[in-house]
């Protein structure tokens, strides 16, 4: 009688219970005055997935409609290599993300997040840490089901998005007849 259980996963002392769900995360899930836009953190992600992540030997920021494609373009693309130096080489890896700085858009952005797999090894969703946990809860929810990378970040700040790894994509095979028709569209700009 002294904890309660707001969301999945959280426990809360009973004498916070008077803030109701709206009251606690309402100054939170305000974001600034979309000055900022969503392509700014493209290639701030990429090179987290490169420098930071080490998920990928090489990433570019696309965005857009370059693959002509409902769903089909990634926000950010990279392929992971073996180097030179390797002495067991391994098989090439295209990693795909999808960003989104606005809350309301989470659902796509999961969806597009799923789409790429058809293309990618690997596929991450990255929101804003402002998410309401209970959203936040299901999505991580849904990430670990399909397999998908999850990220937060500070979408208020392009200066420091301060990206947090929360879940790692599992690696899958996609459909070798997509991967390379998509990648041949970027392929002088991812394989330099």
């Amino acid at each position: 009688d002294r904890v309660y259980k707001p969301v999945k996963g959280l426990y809360r002392l009973t004498s916070f219970k008077e803030l109701g769900p709206q009251e606690e995360t309402t100054e939170d899930v305000r974001l600034a005055p979309l000055k900022i836009r969503e392509e700014q953190f493209y290639p701030l992600f990429a090179a987290w997935l490169k420098n930071d992540l080490e998920e990928v030997t090489h990433a570019i920021a696309l965005g857009g409609n370059i693959f002509r494609d409902r769903w089909g373009t990634p926000d950010v693309l990279g392929k992971n290599e073996s180097r030179r130096s390797d002495v067991i080489k391994g098989p090439t890896s295209i990693v795909s993300a999808e960003i989104k700085i606005d809350l309301s858009g989470l659902v796509t952005g999961f969806g597009q997040a799923c789409a790429y797999r058809l293309f990618s090894h690997k596929s991450y969703l990255v929101i804003p840490k402002q998410t309401p946990a209970e959203e936040l809860t299901r999505i991580e929810s849904l990430c670990q089901m399909f397999g998908l990378g999850l990220v937060v970040f500070n979408p208020k700040s392009v200066s420091l998005p301060d990206f947090r790894l929360v879940i790692r994509p599992i690696k899958s095979e996609p459909d070798l007849f997509y991967t390379n028709r998509y990648i041949k569209q970027v392929e002088k700009e991812l394989f330099l």
